[in-house]
């Protein structure tokens, strides 16, 4: 059986993400801030294993000691165990000077403490399975291309492409140790999208570019883009770049 723990999986593309997962053979623990109905019904219809934690990852260091504790009683469970890290938040669209403090603190708290502290519950729980064991952050373009009004967002996302390459050189030097990657999934049409979009023209200088992709048709919808994902979660070259975008992967 293969475990998959998703975060941020009760709405937009880890939604979609956990709804494709539901296979038989597969086991899923989601976290998010609270549990989908959806996702109860579809589990119990294909019979899959399904867990699911509401939790807020602004406060991600109790949630991070669950999930250790939680591996830690199952070490001969499963064939194969993924994290997940698809939670993010966008904190208020504007110039950083104009940002509320609180904004600019659940931004990185979510976008890059709670996958770090996630990632590392992760492999220390699991340092001695002998399985195949893949950690995939969901990052961003914008964490490689800076943006006014999108300071904090674009700070999370840069860091978690470099804490992922930090990640894969450590376990590339453990005889167990985890693939990892960090991959943008492209241009997606989520609430996120809404966001930017909505945000005041004065605030946000490339909010015409946002709402251009919507009016061209060039976003790409959650269940496309989940697919996308998975197909490279599945490739054999898995974590051989640390840093990856699935619009640039033929």
């Amino acid at each position: 059986m293969n475990l998959y723990i998703i975060t941020g999986a009760s709405r937009g593309m880890g939604l979609a993400l956990a709804q494709q997962l539901i296979l038989p053979g597969n086991a899923l623990l989601c976290i998010s801030r609270g549990k989908s109905d959806a996702l109860a019904s579809l589990a119990e219809e294909q019979q899959v294993p399904l867990t699911q934690w509401p939790a807020d990852l602004n406060d991600a260091a109790p949630v991070a000691d669950q999930l250790k504790a939680w591996l830690v009683e199952k070490p001969l469970a499963y064939d194969s165990a993924t994290l997940i890290n698809n939670a993010g938040v966008i904190p208020q669209i504007a110039p950083l000077s104009d940002v509320p403090a609180q904004d600019i603190t659940r931004a990185l708290r979510v976008g890059i403490e709670a996958p770090m502290l996630l990632t590392s519950a992760f492999l220390q729980a699991t340092a001695n399975w002998r399985i195949p064991k893949k950690v995939l952050n969901i990052s961003s373009g914008l964490g490689r291309r800076a943006m006014a009004s999108q300071a904090g967002y674009c700070a999370a996302k840069a860091a978690m492409d470099h804490f992922t390459r930090c990640v894969a050189l450590e376990e590339a030097l453990k005889p167990h140790g985890a693939k990892i990657c960090s991959l943008a999934p492209g241009v997606i049409d989520t609430d996120m999208q809404v966001q930017l979009r909505s945000a005041p023209d004065a605030n946000f200088p490339d909010k015409s570019a946002f709402v251009g992709m919507k009016t061209q048709g060039t976003l790409t919808s959650p269940f496309e883009a989940a697919g996308r994902l998975i197909a490279y979660l599945s490739r054999s070259d898995f974590g051989s770049n640390a840093v990856a975008d699935v619009r640039d992967i033929a």
